[in-house]
């Protein structure tokens, strides 16, 4: 489980604001600002109102104490809104011998350079081939299917080529969709908002990528890698 430093503060969002802030008011009643590291379009997960969850930290040089990492919809279920929590997430169920295909590496290392790109993670073990696992963080839904992207991404299209031309040189490659969302069944591209990301992500599976899509359990102390969920067309 990748843990927070604390554990989260409930408030609800009154409204984002220039892609990185948002005010929201704490249960005690305080109207505080806090930092939104997610730029994407948030698609139902941003409806003012909602209540959301936020660590707090104790860095003195911070402009904003408070981050915002959780988000709910409309129905209550949670939404991880901090994109950088994927790798995270993945990290620890690295270390933790928590994907099975991936169990028998001994040996992690992040942001590995390929090309002019960065993977996010390369595992290595003797007698196997080097494993390169490039995570994507997924939020968008519609009814229980998760969807990515929620808008168009050239550095997916991108990586989704590179993984091909790593497993060109021998090596093994995976896609890894963490779906920081709750009550979640299944999963699909959202060909409809990029169909180029589409057209790379069918090239990557015929060509032996590895498609790996889980879900997530979300709690105010941390969260972790819960199960594997199918692909629907």
């Amino acid at each position: 489980m990748y843990r927070f430093t604390s554990a989260l503060i409930r408030g609800r969002l009154i409204k984002r604001y220039k892609r990185f802030l948002a005010d929201v008011m704490l249960e005690n009643g305080d109207v505080i600002t806090a930092h939104c590291p997610n730029t994407g379009a948030m698609t139902g997960c941003a409806h003012e109102g909602v209540e959301v969850y936020l660590s707090q930290s104790n860095n003195p040089k911070r402009k904003y104490a408070y981050t915002w990492e959780y988000s709910s919809d409309l129905d209550g279920n949670k939404i991880g809104v901090n994109t950088a929590n994927a790798n995270r997430i993945v990290k620890s169920a690295i270390a933790n011998k928590q994907i099975s295909e991936f169990a028998h590496y001994s040996q992690c290392f992040a942001e590995t350079k390929f090309g002019d790109s960065r993977i996010d993670f390369m595992l290595q073990e003797d007698g196997a081939p080097d494993a390169y696992i490039e995570v994507k963080s997924v939020t968008l839904a519609h009814n229980t299917t998760a969807m990515f992207p929620d808008t168009v991404t050239k550095r997916g299209t991108k990586h989704c080529h590179e993984l091909v031309e790593i497993i060109r040189q021998g090596h093994r490659a995976a896609l890894l969709f963490c779906i920081q969302r709750e009550n979640i069944t299944d999963f699909k591209v959202a060909k409809d908002i990029d169909p180029k990301y589409f057209e790379a992500f069918e090239y990557a599976q015929k060509n032996g990528v590895e498609i790996l899509v889980y879900t997530c359990k979300m709690t105010q102390i941390g969260v972790e890698l819960k199960a594997k969920v199918a692909i629907s067309s």
